[in-house]
């Protein structure tokens, strides 16, 4: 027999920080909780088994409301980690079946200890026994969570004009497949390549040149910046196959499906406290210290640079912000990305203050850089199903550097405060399969950027 009980969070909350409470809601419950300032109450919630909608207020209040649950749910709080957990479906509910309390947890955790006034738009995680297939999908029963806080400002509400420039299904940026029938390649040289020193695709180019300065000697300002778990690109010793890390966070699965874990570092160590000891991320979603990080700071000339609205997310909004400004014959010299990849560590000597704002150039960082010519990457393209938007340049560190997770967490914190709602860019999104070599230009070439 299915225990049912409505509860109010705070009785939930004051059970032992040290142990764990749980209690059993039904569908219709509302749960409302304060969040303590300084974190004795509610450090972090998780979510499992449930498509979540996140919204963050302005308020003066700290607190959470859940509502509109479409499952029944159990509550755990442990050490201030609260989690909820899906259970059995609403009598009506028109989503999908799953097993009271999930079949494992693979959750999410969402810091709340400082979070911002905006808000994490929707995740969706699926519960598994064993991976599934990287393209299925799982209709999960959700629930609305609202978070009200104080800590994040923003600048004067105002008009976007970037706002929906991202070209519509149709316009011709459509995936379209790599191969034709007759084995040739029928569309622009595809990234992330391998980038390793001497290596040289199969694809002829003979296009426009890469951007090889900095992007702002041409005129391009970042319009967005987002990353991927692991590394998309390939650098031989540095970010390969080879490479190792911490817990199999990739196991984690988001809307479009497994986040699936690309290249990684060689910096890992478990027996190195930097690489290993926990950090109490308070804007970032999801992230893991001594796991490999792929940056990414997409540029354009087209971009609403200097205004409020320099910074979108999508980031597609950003780069078409003033479309007639973009001439498609020399896109290459229009658009450009710039790629970096991390190791985040728990030490405050590897701390940056502007991550935000583009790819560090200091010291080792910008030294040894490969620039080519390539597409836009994420997992809905691999080496059967190909991005449209190219040819654009890219420029990538072909070192991986070690990071603070504070450096990181500072860089979320500014894309909280940006006019537009950056917040599906708070978490770490899939790393596209390294292109095949008949997909990647033959015009990988060297520079290095220097304060």
């Amino acid at each position: 027999m299915k225990l049912i009980l409505t509860i109010a969070m705070q009785a939930l909350l004051g059970a032992s920080m040290t142990g764990s409470a749980f209690a059993v809601g039904e569908c219709g419950s509302d749960l409302t909780t304060d969040i303590n300032a300084k974190g004795e109450m509610v450090k972090d919630l998780k979510i499992d088994g449930f498509k979540p909608t996140f919204t963050y207020v302005a308020s003066s209040e700290s607190r959470i409301v859940m509502e509109d649950f479409t499952a029944s749910f159990m509550t755990t709080n442990d050490g201030g980690v609260m989690t909820v957990t899906a259970g059995e479906l609403c009598s009506g509910s028109s989503s999908g079946s799953l097993s009271l309390l999930g079949l494992s947890t693979f959750a999410l955790g969402y810091p709340l200890l400082s979070a911002g006034a905006l808000i994490a738009k929707e995740f969706v995680f699926a519960s598994a026994m064993s991976e599934p297939d990287e393209n299925d999908h799982c209709d999960l029963p959700t629930v609305k969570v609202t978070i009200y806080t104080s800590d994040i400002m923003k600048p004067p509400a105002g008009a976007n004009p970037c706002a929906g420039t991202k070209p519509a299904a149709g316009g011709g940026f459509d995936n379209s497949p790599c191969y034709a029938d007759d084995g040739t390649v029928p569309g622009g040289p595809q990234a992330g390549a391998n980038v390793s020193k001497d290596y040289v695709g199969s694809m002829e180019y003979s296009g426009a040149e890469p951007i090889t300065d900095p992007y702002f000697k041409s005129g391009l300002c970042p319009v967005n910046v987002h990353w991927h778990l692991g590394a998309e690109h390939l650098s031989d010793g540095q970010f390969d196959a080879e490479g190792h890390g911490p817990s199999d966070i990739e196991h984690r699965r988001l809307a479009a499906g497994k986040v699936r874990k690309g290249n990684l570092c060689h910096h890992y160590d478990e027996d190195v406290s930097m690489f290993t000891e926990h950090y109490e991320w308070k804007h970032c979603l999801g992230m893991e210290v001594g796991q490999t990080y792929e940056v990414h700071w997409p540029h354009s000339k087209a971009g609403a640079c200097g205004t409020p609205n320099q910074y979108q997310s999508p980031f597609y909004d950003g780069v078409f912000c003033r479309p007639n400004i973009l001439d498609t014959t020399v896109l290459p010299q229009m658009v450009g990305v710039q790629a970096q990849i991390f190791t985040i560590v728990n030490d405050e000597s590897y701390y940056y203050p502007d991550l935000f704002r583009g790819m560090i150039v200091d010291g080792e960082m910008g030294k040894d850089m490969a620039v080519y010519v390539g597409s836009t990457t994420g997992t809905s393209r691999d080496n059967e199903s190909c991005s449209m938007y190219s040819p654009i340049t890219w420029q990538v560190d072909r070192t991986c550097h070690k990071i603070s997770a504070s450096s990181f967490d500072r860089m979320c914190g500014e894309m909280k405060s940006q006019r537009d709602d950056m917040s599906e860019d708070l978490h770490a999104h899939g790393s596209r399969e390294v292109v095949d070599d008949m997909l990647a230009a033959d015009n990988l070439s060297n520079t290095q950027h220097t304060p």
